[in-house]
């Protein structure tokens, strides 16, 4: 074998304008769909990712039964020391970004254009501004603060749709303990804007004093939210998580919203589905061009098998010479995949100006950063070099039919 490997090796270089043309279609190839998988991953973070901390954090962990309560948002407490112990559980981990308490529940809220359906979430509202897009985008008024027992945060949807503004007073109707409602009168303080009216119109926030004080009870809360600093960590939080998690019921932004875990599925196989179609067409290159290296070789080959090389072993040989050669395109390809998105990951692509095209641009902060892209390396590396056997396998295969008499007298 290592004699067919170093005539293999001899005669990838010695044509060095073909192999440079398969390496170069292989290796740009490779290196694309690398820098695709690095601007999608940055997407991600800034358009899914985003999208998840408006909707609730990566990670939310309840009391136990909470899933499967039939109500949507079960007021199931948890205790103030049991929030306390998850919350200083998580603080632990380095790829926190915060962990906080809060209440969901459902209600209405009604001013003079009528009522509306919205759900009602008492925040912490200090300790979730590092992590909180809506608390980083008040557009009007001011956010909320722990001490707020009056105050009302709404969206600028919802804000547009009752033509109310800061300082009006609209009311709450939300559902307590044993499905009771409760109802209070609140001043609007702040109109948050996220670009995104329907969800706007969806939800509404007051502190968590006043949710426990209306709703639960002082020093109780239905959740902790785990914001982590880059989506995709869930899975290793919530394993190193749980030993200390084993009374309460975790769950991820995966199980909590299944049509945005569809969504990102859809776009995976999309682009895998891409990804193999470039990788066929370097194939498709590489075969022309294995093939016509059969032809330009017939009287080596002819020598090859006056020398004793049995046919299967003259098709080895080209084979091996395939994989060569996708190897090193391959290589080259992860090389320049690796520097392109480096470099990307730290100028960043401006998207500012595409932020109002759909409801999910408006997620996009400014500019989007490529990562490196390896999430998927080790499968774009073994697609090229399967690739490049399939596209070797006929010309071997026609190789290894030259007779060595007619092969040697070929002109």
């Amino acid at each position: 074998m290592r004699l067919f490997l170093r005539l293999a090796w001899r005669n990838v270089w010695r044509h060095r304008r073909r192999t440079l043309i398969v390496v170069l279609a292989i290796g740009l190839t490779t290196a694309l769909m690398m820098f695709y998988q690095g601007l999608m991953a940055g997407f991600d973070q800034a358009i899914y990712g985003n999208a998840i901390k408006v909707m609730g954090g990566n990670i939310q962990v309840h009391a136990a039964g909470y899933d499967e309560h039939p109500d949507v948002h079960p007021m199931l407490p948890l205790g103030d020391a049991d929030a306390a112990a998850i919350v200083a559980a998580a603080t632990r981990s380095p790829r926190m970004l915060a962990a906080t308490r809060r209440i969901n529940t459902g209600g209405m809220v009604s001013g003079r254009k009528g009522a509306f359906g919205v759900g009602i979430v008492g925040v912490e509202p200090e300790a979730e501004l590092p992590a909180s897009l809506v608390g980083q985008h008040v557009a009007e008024g001011r956010n909320l603060i722990a001490d707020d027992r009056d105050a009302v945060l709404i969206g600028r949807g919802l804000a547009d749709a009752m033509e109310v503004t800061v300082g009006d007073r609209v009311t709450l109707v939300g559902r307590a303990t044993h499905n009771q409602m409760r109802q209070r009168t609140m001043t609007v303080v702040g109109i948050y804007d996220l670009g995104m009216g329907e969800v706007e119109k969806g939800t509404v926030y007051v502190s968590l004093a006043a949710a426990q004080a209306l709703y639960l009870a002082p020093g109780q809360s239905t959740e902790v939210v785990l914001w982590l600093q880059d989506l995709g960590q869930e899975r290793a939080v919530m394993r190193d998580l749980a030993p200390d998690m084993a009374a309460y019921e975790m769950t991820s932004w995966r199980t909590s919203f299944p049509e945005l875990t569809q969504t990102m599925a859809t776009k995976g196989a999309v682009m895998d589905v891409f990804g193999v179609i470039m990788l066929g067409v370097a194939g498709i290159g590489t075969l022309n061009l294995m093939l016509m290296a059969v032809y330009e070789r017939t009287r080596e080959i002819g020598v090859l098998g006056a020398l004793g090389l049995k046919p299967g072993q003259v098709s080895r040989l080209f084979l091996l010479e395939g994989v060569m050669m996708g190897a090193i395109g391959a290589l080259a390809g992860v090389l320049l995949g690796l520097a392109f998105n480096a470099i990307m990951g730290r100028v960043g692509f401006d998207f500012g100006q595409f932020t109002d095209v759909t409801a999910y641009t408006a997620l996009i902060d400014g500019r989007v950063y490529s990562t490196l892209g390896l999430e998927k390396m080790p499968q774009y590396v073994i697609t090229a070099i399967a690739i490049s056997i399939v596209a070797s396998f006929y010309p071997a295969r026609e190789a290894a039919r030259r007779e060595p008499a007619s092969a040697l007298h070929y002109v």
